[in-house]
């Protein structure tokens, strides 16, 4: 019975779309062929918690494995987060996560994830509109040069460890992504669908899950 864990923030969670965000739609798809075959069950938790940082997400992580997680099955470890952390926040005058600490926060996620298995995925982040994001904090700003050099730290960390990426980023900015977003940050129904249909080829192309 493998169990997959999808750790992150809002969009993780699935703001703004009537189907519960892209998780969800995995769930769906893996509920669906569970019930068509009885020989195959997979358990998909959604950990995604509005406004996390890559820090707060160390913090939580093995408190949340605690309560769900069976010793005596495999796990699956999908982590999406960095765009709360690559934040240019006025007051300290630098992103809410410098790149450097961000980078050693993505190391001991892995570090963390690997005592428990050998199945880690880091999906990367997601381009905003700019603009429209200006609305919707006074001293705090988000830019997509910071997000795609955030992406990059976790490309990079992956890259050089091997370890399974899912780059997104590119992939919505070569459509007219401002439409896929709802509120200029966090996709809309037509956005999470994008992202549930590159995750789940991803982890099916990979080997990750048979659905």
């Amino acid at each position: 019975m493998p169990q997959i864990f999808a750790f992150g923030d809002t969009i993780v969670y699935g703001a703004w779309d009537a189907e519960g965000g892209w998780v969800n739609r995995l769930r769906k798809v893996v509920d669906k062929k569970v019930l068509s075959h009885p020989s195959l069950y997979y358990l998909v938790y959604n950990l995604g918690v509005s406004g996390d940082t890559s820090q707060e997400l160390l913090d939580r992580f093995e408190r949340e494995l605690e309560h769900r997680k069976d010793p005596e099955e495999e796990s699956i470890f999908i982590f999406a987060v960095g765009i709360n952390d690559s934040i240019f926040d006025q007051k300290l005058n630098s992103t809410v996560t410098i790149s450097t600490k961000f980078a050693d926060n993505i190391r001991r996620l892995h570090d963390l994830a690997k005592k428990h298995s050998g199945k880690i995925v880091f999906v990367g982040l997601t381009p905003v509109d700019e603009e429209k994001c200006l609305k919707m904090k006074v001293d705090k700003s988000y830019s997509n040069s910071n997000i795609m050099e955030y992406n990059k730290i976790i490309k990079t960390f992956c890259e050089e460890n091997n370890i399974h990426f899912i780059d997104v980023f590119d992939k919505f900015m070569n459509l007219d992504y401002k439409t896929l977003l709802e509120d200029g940050l966090h996709p809309n129904s037509e956005g999470h669908e994008l992202l549930f249909k590159q995750v789940k080829s991803y982890l099916v192309s990979s080997g990750i899950v048979n659905v």
